[in-house]
């Protein structure tokens, strides 16, 4: 069984309210009273229930957490930051995937909120929150991160800079030679493809090609058959930049080892251990995660600022991939 307060009251020859003092770092014990209770605490191997002392508060010490896929290596690595600093404070972390599934993200989170989660940490599939506007109003604090929230709802949020970041790749595509350019993508309406097209459209300017150009879910057949028709082009593209992991990866195995240089959004495991190693634009989904929660919590301590809005730095790796090809 494990022990309690009591125990250690006992053990230690004090009253009750003395090791509270001590577990909580109150004044007013005397210090060799505070280490005869420290000394009981680590022989019964006492620790303190985080989540009953919350719950004490009126809160459930839970949190929801509404992700696109927990399978994706870029969420797994989120969620997991989210889950270590929710654990730090004591508390649970309920998740769900929403597959890109709007209807499926409402749902999450009003189970969420049925189960009285003190905070909610979403990657939007849809573009339509304002069903979340009386969990706001009656004080449910909300972090978006990887995609901002539809119109309507300023609350906290933590993205990447994915202009920027496309703009980089696209560059350094350029810089290696290369004029003809391809882009695959995730579907337009997904933010974050939506504004990597953006940049990767504004780096080439005039040299734009919407022939060059398919956005749509990343489905090994799909990306293929895209590949091909591009380099069946009388102009074919010397280089390729994808628009997230999944994408690489589909396409380096529809490649096939066809000469053409690449660069890709998010990096990958193994993605050094190639040959040439592929050359991407990297984020750090684990900085997104820990951001997002640590300012869920703030706002739960009763930070009542204004939303904030962090768009976080990438940079590029550059491994030889994107180089022109012999």
């Amino acid at each position: 069984m494990r022990p309690t307060m009591r125990d250690v009251a006992s053990a230690a020859g004090v009253a009750l309210k003395t090791v509270s003092r001590v577990v909580n770092g109150e004044p007013g014990v005397h210090p060799g009273t505070a280490e005869r209770v420290r000394e009981a605490i680590e022989r019964l191997g006492y620790s303190r229930n985080e989540s009953a002392r919350v719950l004490r508060r009126g809160r459930t010490a839970t949190v929801g957490l509404v992700i696109e896929d927990v399978a994706d290596p870029f969420y797994s690595a989120l969620g997991r930051a989210v889950e270590d600093v929710t654990t730090a404070h004591g508390c649970l972390l309920l998740s769900g995937s929403s597959g890109e599934d709007p209807a499926r993200e409402r749902e999450l989170i009003r189970t969420f909120c049925a189960r009285r989660v003190d905070g909610l940490i979403v990657v939007p599939a849809g573009e339509e929150h304002s069903f979340l506007r009386p969990e706001l109003d009656a004080g449910t604090p909300a972090v978006f991160v990887d995609r901002p929230p539809g119109p309507g709802l300023d609350v906290d949020t933590v993205l990447c800079d994915n202009d920027g970041g496309a703009r980089l790749a696209t560059r350094h595509l350029l810089a290696h030679g290369h004029r003809r350019i391809a882009f695959l993508g995730d579907r337009p309406s997904i933010y974050t493809a939506s504004r990597r097209l953006h940049g990767y459209r504004a780096a080439l300017g005039r040299l734009f090609d919407e022939r060059l150009v398919s956005m749509r879910a990343p489905a090994p057949r799909d990306v293929r058959a895209d590949l091909d028709r591009m380099l069946a082009l009388d102009s074919p593209p010397t280089a390729l930049f994808t628009g997230n992991g999944r994408l690489t990866t589909t396409a380096l195995r529809a490649l096939d080892g066809r000469p053409m240089a690449l660069v890709g959004f998010d990096d990958f495991e193994l993605a050094d251990l190639l040959r040439p190693g592929v050359t991407v634009v990297a984020q750090d989904p684990a900085s997104m995660g820990r951001l997002a929660a640590e300012l869920l919590f703030r706002r739960l301590s009763g930070d009542g600022g204004p939303a904030e809005h962090l768009s976080l730095p990438v940079r590029v790796i550059p491994r030889g991939s994107g180089e022109l090809p012999p």
